[in-house]
């Protein structure tokens, strides 16, 4: 999909440098993709403490041990 859009070309060739990209695609992709990240783990960080979380937890003796 192509998108048309008008972004700071300082800051575009700053962060081609400190990233090391050899595209202004990539640098701006790899932007993106960074900003997803940090949004998703801040959305988890949400959940601190809200989850109970139990000490004598053992996930060995959940396990299904059958064999298939």
């Amino acid at each position: 999909m192509p998108t048309n859009l008008t972004l700071d070309d300082s800051l575009i060739q700053e962060a081609v440098r400190v990233g090391h990209h050899r595209t202004k695609k990539e640098a701006v992709t790899a932007a993106l993709q960074e900003y997803v990240q940090t949004r998703t783990r801040r959305e988890i960080l949400d959940w601190v403490g809200k989850v109970e979380y139990f000490d004598d937890y053992d996930p060995e003796r959940l396990r299904d041990h059958r064999p298939r």
